[in-house]
């Protein structure tokens, strides 16, 4: 069995070229940025803050992907600048708050999930 692609006008094949964008022109802050953000909505899904959140709660992935949200967010920031730099570490600060939140025996102040890159986190 093969997966049948859509044919476009009048049968012809669709321009997959125009149809996806070329990596080569996404700016580094984008790609930076879109990471941190998928990295970022993982985590607090499996930190059980999505719908249905005990489902998916998972503290061992969310400890894995906030820490390297703060890597990522702490080599980057001098790179993508203050304006880009300052809310992915606002919204990783949150994360490590719900994560210590969550956990039914908190870490030690400096060794939470990104605290290594971060320092320790405070509310």
């Amino acid at each position: 069995m093969t997966d049948a692609v859509p044919a476009g006008p009048a049968g012809e094949n669709p321009d997959f070229d125009s149809m996806t964008r070329d990596i080569a022109d996404v700016p580094a802050v984008e790609v930076i940025t879109t990471v941190a953000v998928h990295l970022m909505s993982s985590a607090a899904v499996n930190l059980g803050l999505a719908e249905e959140g005990e489902a998916h709660k998972d503290l061992d992935e969310a400890r894995k992907l906030i820490h390297s949200l703060a890597g990522l967010v702490t080599a980057s920031a001098t790179e993508i600048g203050s304006y880009h730099a300052a809310p992915l570490r606002d919204g990783l600060k949150s994360l490590q708050l719900a994560f210590r939140e969550a956990s039914t025996v908190p870490d030690e102040p400096g060794q939470g999930p990104g605290e290594k890159y971060t320092g320790p986190v405070f509310g």
